[in-house]
């Protein structure tokens, strides 16, 4: 009898070890997921991870991917690259905020870290405020540069070195130049509060280029604060710590139930009207000016905003990416950019590199 309730025994410790041991695989198999990893520009951060009502890609793809961990890395375009590029991070999609950064410093040069670009949406630079904003019940499309120009009133843009919304931000003060004829308004604004280098003329060309130094600085910051990305400036905006900001007319839309509001600039000025093309091209930025490095050195033409993106040579996970990128073209993605409050291009424009977009993109792109 005492041998056979030591079998009896035996056999529930057996039982429940296994069963224990199932358990522990069963959560094991569960929580152990996939990481794709996504970097995008600043502007994308909340269509690709982070709407309000869950509509955002990182949501959707995971609910049909339940193996998958979408992690959204947002930032300056340029900086993100940068991570790819000189920091050697491991990016399996990468979404940027100007097209032309991802052929000019992953494709067209040794080595190459990615091979083709697809152009998905469009944006125009607006200038945000809030009802904290100094004179913001004045503002207007006439005034708007007499009011930045005020001694009580401070303003922002991001570092043209990290982020296309910095560099963006000194191409619509140098088109309103021209707009406006004042040739003093890219004086009084940037070059008296900031150590920008300066501007260069090509009266050949007819270009004008701003020189941006490696450490850029606010040399007078109870005027102008500049931070890495502009997403970086919303809060300090919302809280009344500066009363305006170059950003992105999206950003702004999504942020109006925080109590932000958009002035509308000109559309020969606001870098989103492809009549204007000509005249956005003569306004270039060049990056990292004073570095001794010449592959650092890096200029920008101006032109329409266009959002573009890739998928590096370095993706761990190649497939997934492709599927993601998928979702992004399909029209639920499609939905979700124009949600976001900004303009999808359908189908997405892959131009030149089209034959080098993989196989299941091919129908969504021309």
């Amino acid at each position: 009898m005492e041998h056979k309730t030591i079998k009896i025994l035996a056999a529930v410790i057996v039982a429940v070890i296994v069963a224990a041991s199932a358990s522990a695989l069963f959560l094991f198999s569960n929580t152990e997921k996939t990481v794709l990893k996504v970097y995008t520009a600043g502007s994308l951060s909340e269509p690709f991870n982070g709407m309000e009502n869950g509509q955002d890609l990182k949501t959707l793809f995971e609910s049909e991917h339940p193996n998958v961990e979408v992690q959204v890395t947002s930032g300056g375009s340029a900086d993100m690259i940068r991570r790819v590029t000189g920091l050697n991070q491991t990016c399996d999609v990468l979404a940027v905020a100007d097209y032309s950064l991802i052929p000019s410093t992953m494709i067209n040069v040794t080595p190459k870290s990615a091979d083709w670009c697809v152009q998905f949406a469009r944006n125009s630079m607006i200038l945000a405020y809030t009802d904290l904003s100094h004179h913001h019940d004045e503002i207007n499309q006439s005034n708007w540069i007499d009011i930045l120009r005020m001694s009580d009133v401070k303003f922002a843009f991001s570092n043209p070195n990290d982020d296309p919304a910095g560099y963006r931000a000194q191409m619509v003060l140098l088109l309103a130049q021209q707009y406006y004829d004042d040739i003093w308004i890219y004086s009084d604004l940037v070059l008296n509060n900031t150590n920008i280098l300066g501007v260069s003329h090509d009266a050949v060309n007819g270009t004008y280029t701003v020189n941006v130094p490696s450490v850029l600085e606010a040399t007078n910051p109870d005027k102008v604060m500049i931070r890495s990305a502009e997403v970086d400036l919303t809060s300090a905006l919302e809280a009344g710590s500066i009363d305006y900001l170059f950003t992105y007319d999206s950003v702004a839309k999504r942020h109006a139930t925080s109590g932000e509001h958009s002035l509308e600039l000109p559309r020969q000025i606001n870098l989103n009207d492809t009549t204007y093309t000509a005249s956005y091209t003569k306004i270039r930025v060049k990056q990292f000016a004073d570095s001794t490095n010449v592959s650092k050195t890096k200029l920008i033409k101006g032109g329409p905003i266009v959002y573009g993106v890739t998928i590096p040579r370095s993706s761990a996970h190649p497939d997934l990416a492709v599927a993601f990128v998928e979702m992004l073209l399909e029209q639920d993605g499609v939905s979700i950019i124009e949600n976001a409050g900004q303009e999808a291009i359908v189908p997405a424009h892959a131009g030149y590199w089209k034959s080098h977009v993989p196989e299941e993109l091919q129908t969504l792109v021309d």
